[in-house]
């Protein structure tokens, strides 16, 4: 069988251009197909498969796999399309609908988005947190970094405290209020909160 051999080893290296881990290429299922057809067992088949590739030869499972798919009579050494639900969920419009409800109460939960969108509350926590970018600080949804849009409208009213306090130096500071967030600790006794 040194044809056989010569073949394989060809066939190996030009699968070996790509990834050599990944068995789920065409040239490992063409060469599994080939010994297939010359009337070789899965172990005789994993045999040569190791003895010529070694440690980048495809595991005895796989070899397996693919002389089943054969006897039933599927020779495409292609994988199929698999069957189930598309990744249609996580579009510009859905996006939209869950900054919306954010936007509208920022104590929302993620299970109330899933059930008002009917979606799944993994694929709702998904887009928050990978495609809108908050996360919960104090029970309320927050941006955890200001993207281009929030990053512009505080340079714009920057720019317009900044033309007020060239207008009137005197007059600004009297006019100006600024808020932040504060903590306090309060605890009531009749409670016990």
């Amino acid at each position: 069988m040194p044809n056989c051999k010569s073949f394989l080893v060809t066939e190996a290296e030009r699968s070996m251009s790509g990834d050599a881990r990944d068995f789920n290429n065409i040239p490992t299922r063409a060469v599994i197909k080939f010994f297939f057809l010359q009337c070789s067992a899965p172990k005789e088949i994993y045999a040569i498969l190791t003895e010529t590739l070694g440690e980048h030869a495809a595991s005895y499972a796989t070899v397996k796999n693919w002389v089943a798919q054969f006897k039933r009579g599927d020779f495409s050494t292609c994988v199929a399309p698999r069957l189930g639900r598309t990744k249609t969920v996580t579009t510009p419009e859905i996006i939209d609908q869950i900054h919306e409800l954010i936007l509208e109460d920022r104590q929302i939960s993620a299970k109330s988005i899933a059930e008002q969108l009917s979606i799944s509350r993994e694929r709702v926590g998904s887009i928050i947190h990978e495609d809108l970018d908050m996360g919960k600080l104090s029970a309320k949804w927050i941006p955890k970094c200001l993207n281009a849009d929030q990053k512009r409208q505080r340079c714009q009213s920057s720019e317009q405290h900044l033309e007020f306090f060239r207008r009137d130096r005197n007059d600004f500071l009297s006019r100006l209020v600024t808020m932040d967030e504060t903590g306090l600790y309060h605890y009531d006794s009749e409670t016990k909160q």
